[in-house]
């Protein structure tokens, strides 16, 4: 395996959080720098401040930790995109592009997430194809189809190797959520294994893909181990998973704590949610790079609450 020495950026996030324990332990916590706008919990990591909106600081330490590739994954998320647009925009767009220039200027690999935000209302609902028309209704999405194509062009332009996902909804016990419109799915759990009711606040029947976080790791290291001339998508590859709406999941729990109770009361995430897919094709992934999830709903469903009502045990 060729030696890495990698740089994540926004790695006290949701998907961060996880992400730099995988890559700790599969290339070694010595050659794993985390970093972000404000000190982690954790005090067993190699850390530094940084702020990706300035270039300058980004290329110090590429410079300084001999960086061979970059995990950017710092940026505002859906819904607190849409309470905050300018920003949402600014550090989306800014900070990617800060990081595509120095990978320009030092030859680092890249992985940046994109989500199915890219799609709007005009895609399919099932099997959304990996192809399509991407008319998003939010700034997050506008901002991620606007980063694939930034993607696409450093690729092609410049030569960098950067790839990317289209995440779904991620599902965790270990991280708390940051702002998106699938969050509902992590803290309904967090009310269940409380003991206490739950307002969900998109309507019971919207359907959503969604992904256990350690399948999202998993296929995330995957794709950047996997051979360059395997890579076909330089955009962001379609990902998925399993699919379902509020009513299923609350079902679900309720088959293992039959008293949880929950009700719908829909709010501006809504909306979001509405201009989304139901269901991705995700084809693509699977027969370049071999993608396929190890975890299905029901297994989900049943590693959450162990793990939830375990911590609460304690």
């Amino acid at each position: 395996m060729q030696k890495q020495q990698i740089i994540i950026t926004g790695a006290n996030g949701q998907l961060g959080t996880e992400l730099t324990s995988a890559l700790r332990l599969r290339y070694g916590a010595e050659r794993i720098i985390a970093t972000d706008i404000r000190q982690p919990v954790r005090t067993d990591l190699h850390f530094r401040l940084l702020d990706v909106m300035d270039r300058e600081a980004l290329r110090s330490l590429v410079a300084d930790t001999g960086a061979t590739t970059i995990y950017h994954l710092a940026a505002f998320l859906s819904a607190s995109g849409e309470q905050y647009p300018q920003q949402a925009w600014d550090l989306n767009m800014q900070g990617l592009l800060n990081v595509l220039e120095v990978a320009r200027e030092t030859g680092c690999r890249v992985f940046w997430p994109s989500s199915i935000a890219v799609f709007g209302a005009h895609v399919p609902r099932t099997a959304c194809p990996q192809n399509t028309v991407t008319q998003p209704s939010t700034v997050y999405g506008i901002s991620k189809v606007a980063g694939e194509n930034w993607c696409n062009y450093y690729h092609h332009i410049y030569g960098v190797d950067v790839r990317s996902i289209r995440y779904p909804g991620l599902i965790s016990h270990t991280a708390l959520p940051g702002g998106g419109t699938t969050d509902y799915a992590v803290d309904i759990f967090h009310h269940a294994a409380r003991g206490e009711d739950y307002t969900c606040f998109l309507d019971a029947g919207t359907t959503l893909p969604m992904m256990y976080m350690p399948d999202a790791v998993a296929g995330t290291i995957q794709l950047m181990e996997a051979p360059a001339d395997t890579i076909k998508v330089r955009t962001s590859y379609n990902f998925a998973a399993f699919s379902f709406n509020p009513e299923q999941l609350a079902t679900a729990i309720q088959q293992h704590l039959p008293e949880f109770s929950w009700q719908s009361r829909p709010d501006f995430r809504q909306r979001i949610a509405d201009s989304w897919p139901a269901e991705i094709d995700d084809r693509c992934a699977r027969s370049d790079w071999g993608w396929k999830p190890r975890h299905q709903f029901e297994d989900m469903v049943r590693e959450m609450l162990a793990a939830l009502t375990a911590r609460l045990r304690k």
